[in-house]
């Protein structure tokens, strides 16, 4: 039961597709966007809604019996180990341990630029003797850091007057934008929302099959075309047909892209374009991607993806792959733009709506004692 949980289809190489007859795609005319489409056929099937079982809402709440929580997840955190090592033995609180400290958040992809400001707070802090010792520190250091994500720690709403609510997910190449979609149809059924998916990525055939048969999983139509098509007109033709549906929550794909190829981000300007036709407001959120292993080169990612396409919240993921993480508060105090959701593994419910306590307390010992 629940098997198909268990293995994270792989980007580019996704599974067999299934056989079950009646799957709900819906082909897409490669018609002029101003032509209309046809409406999408029900799908075949309710979802399992047995799924709420695997607590795909407890985000903050300590994990469930058998579930793994936030410091299980992010145990191998250089900055835990650093900060025990470095604050454990009875240090003397001064512009020397600061500085390691420092020195430690650069190497946890915190950043310069957000290393610097947090090593210099805690330096004026200390020279204020407001740290009676190293523990008191490790509060402070914390403090920092959560104020540094607490503006970001926005979760993502559905507007209701907006239907459907257009979700346009974006990134570079095997970041997990499909996986991330398919969890995300979950979670918002979960919710009560009615779903629809356009298979945008048509420069891989691989690409649509997985989105038809994550479609397939949850119950949901997908609207597509063949390898190569126009993913502006994908886009629009399942704007119109979520419309004429009546449905609450359009997710489309896109092509997987690196941000210097100038014609394929290019292409989603041209989608947004496209999606306004139908409502000026649409894509009401361009949901980034990002692969939280690659460190500061997500920096460069998401300002080539923002100029672009507007980014309006993130997605980080592989959280649970990496030693470092601190890539979150580098782009918290870059651009200031909402952290949806933070990947934490492979299961349902380890896509997390972000919870910076959670997040930070995972990323630093309670306490230097023992």
């Amino acid at each position: 039961m629940f098997s198909f949980w268990k293995k994270k289809p792989v980007e580019g190489n996704p599974p067999a597709a299934a056989t079950t007859p009646g799957m709900p795609t819906v082909p897409a005319a490669p018609a002029n966007p101003a032509a209309p489409t046809a409406t999408a056929t029900p799908p075949a099937s309710a979802p399992d809604t047995s799924l709420t079982d695997l607590g795909a809402h407890v985000d903050a709440a300590p994990a469930a019996p058998g579930k793994l929580g936030w410091r299980e997840r992010l145990r191998k955190s250089i900055l835990f180990k650093d900060v025990r090592e470095i604050m454990g033995a009875n240090p003397i609180l001064g512009d020397e341990l600061i500085d390691e400290i420092e020195t430690s958040l650069i190497g946890s992809d915190v950043g310069v630029t957000a290393s610097r400001e947090i090593a210099d707070k805690l330096r004026r802090r200390t020279h204020k003797r407001e740290f009676a010792n190293a523990d008191a520190l490790l509060a402070g250091l914390r403090g920092e850091l959560i104020d540094l994500l607490r503006p970001v720690a926005v979760p993502l709403g559905i507007d209701p007057a907006c239907k459907p609510f257009v979700i346009l997910t974006v990134g570079v190449n095997g970041v997990g934008k499909t996986t991330t979609i398919g969890k995300l149809t979950r979670r918002f059924q979960l919710d009560g929302h009615s779903l629809m998916l356009a298979a945008g990525d048509t420069f891989r055939a691989a690409a649509v099959e997985q989105l038809k048969i994550w479609g397939e999983r949850n119950g949901v139509a997908v609207v597509a075309q063949g390898s190569g098509s126009d993913a502006a007109s994908v886009a629009f033709d399942a704007m119109q047909a979520a419309k004429s549906r009546g449905i609450d929550v359009l997710i489309a794909d896109t092509a997987g892209r690196l941000h210097t190829q100038a014609g394929l981000m290019n292409e989603l300007g041209k989608i947004g374009r496209v999606l306004a036709r139908l409502d000026e407001r649409a894509p009401h959120e361009v949901l980034m991607v990002i692969d939280g292993t690659t460190g500061q080169n997500a920096i460069s990612q998401l300002r080539q993806f923002n100029a672009v396409a507007k980014v309006t919240g993130l997605v980080v993921t592989k959280l649970d792959g990496t030693a470092r993480g601190g890539v979150l508060f580098a782009l918290a105090r870059e651009f200031g733009i909402p952290i949806r959701y933070v990947g934490l593994g492979e299961q349902l419910e380890d896509l997390r709506v972000f919870d910076p306590e959670a997040f930070v307390d995972a990323l630093l010992p309670d306490s230097l004692g023992g």
